[in-house]
């Protein structure tokens, strides 16, 4: 079978270090993706994120209260700032990772280490959307008006700063130097590729492997790493600890693959944000690049016009979302969501059986099946 392109140049079961240290394992992702699928072989389950939600319900109700306290200050700005994005709904999937992640673990009675450790994965998460939305002129975000468009850019720049200050200030307090290792070092390379897709933006001649590297550490890497932690948290054991790891990376990456289907086949009220952003914005991402292949020869002066020179008008948009649909590259990204999902349930088969690692599992169908 063909292995992923990540994983192309090293041996089975190794790890990939991408740029400057995002690391995909290879043993963790399927050896079968393909890139050029149109249908799934089989039709697929449904997933269902509400059995985690109402497992991790008292626990999360801790996590909640703590952010609230955390994201007060004497300065009015930064909580009323901080509210609008965190009190925006959503299901809080990275903290209730992290707490899910603990419990699976074997974790039982009060959990003190995982809650701050969740908390302070939705203050790093929070963060990086109030940065991402100035850097991108988000319009929406989670349904509502992007913050830097009520309190302006630098507000929500230094908000974003306050609350990545209150996440480390949570990790020291578990005493758990090994999670704060795994947190600050994900805060490192979601940073790296946020700047990694600034700088390959506006570029079709992109590569797949690039793309996948981007996302794994904007996206995949906060999702592992804030499995990891709960699963440090809770002390436990290693081959635990690496299968949770495994477990949240390629979530992470179904998550986001769904995501970029969903931005040119889903619609606003899904998505929380405006369809079409990441077309507006010039990211070039999996639907686009499978879209431009597929109709090279008959489409190079749109999407050069469009992407590489950055040309582009209000009725581009719908020709683009045309293009994407009808070539079937919607409907292959989310092949190859489902892959990564896959690998997410295998990763599972590591840790005992429970109504949490059944959760767990559905969450992963969730993950890609919520673009449907």
């Amino acid at each position: 079978m063909d292995r992923s392109p990540l994983c192309a140049a090293s041996p089975p079961g190794k790890a990939v270090t991408g740029y400057s240290g995002a690391i995909l394992p290879c043993a963790a992702l399927p050896k079968s993706i393909s890139l050029d699928a149109v249908t799934v072989a089989e039709p697929r389950a449904k997933g269902n994120v509400e059995p985690l939600v109402r497992l991790a319900a008292p626990d999360m109700a801790t996590v909640d209260a703590l952010i609230l306290a955390r994201m007060q200050s004497q300065v009015p700005v930064i909580p009323l700032l901080a509210e609008h994005l965190i009190a925006a709904g959503g299901k809080r999937l990275r903290p209730l990772l992290t707490i899910a992640a603990a419990r699976a673990a074997g974790a039982t009675g009060d959990i003190p280490a995982p809650v701050n450790l969740a908390a302070a994965v939705e203050f790093i998460h929070t963060a990086t959307l109030l940065h991402d939305d100035v850097v991108d002129s988000s319009n929406l975000r989670r349904g509502k008006v992007a913050a830097h468009l009520i309190w302006g850019a630098p507000s929500s720049v230094l908000v974003g700063d306050f609350l990545f200050a209150r996440a480390f200030e949570l990790m020291v307090e578990t005493g758990r130097m090994r999670a704060l290792g795994i947190l600050a070092r994900a805060s490192s390379v979601i940073a790296e590729g946020e700047v990694l897709q600034l700088t390959r933006a506006h570029d079709l001649n992109l590569d797949r492997e690039t793309y996948l590297r981007i996302i794994s550490a904007k996206t995949a890497e906060l999702f592992a790493a804030a499995a990891e932690a709960g699963a440090v948290g809770a002390g436990a054991d290693e081959p635990t600890v690496a299968a949770l790891r495994d477990y949240g990376l390629n979530v992470g990456l179904a998550f986001q693959l769904a995501d970029d289907a969903l931005d040119y086949g889903g619609a606003s009220e899904v998505l929380g944000k405006n369809t079409g952003d990441d077309f507006r914005e010039g990211k070039v991402t999996m639907p686009l690049l499978l879209a431009a292949a597929r109709t090279r020869g008959r489409e190079d002066a749109f999407w050069e016009r469009t992407i590489n020179k950055g040309e582009r008008t209000e009725d581009d948009f719908r020709r683009a979302r045309e293009l994407v649909i009808g070539s079937g590259a919607v409907s292959a990204t989310l092949d190859i969501a489902w892959e990564y999902a896959d690998a997410a349930k295998a990763a599972l088969r590591a840790i005992p059986g429970s109504d949490w690692r059944e959760a767990l599992d559905q969450l992963a169908d969730f993950a890609v099946s919520r673009a449907a």
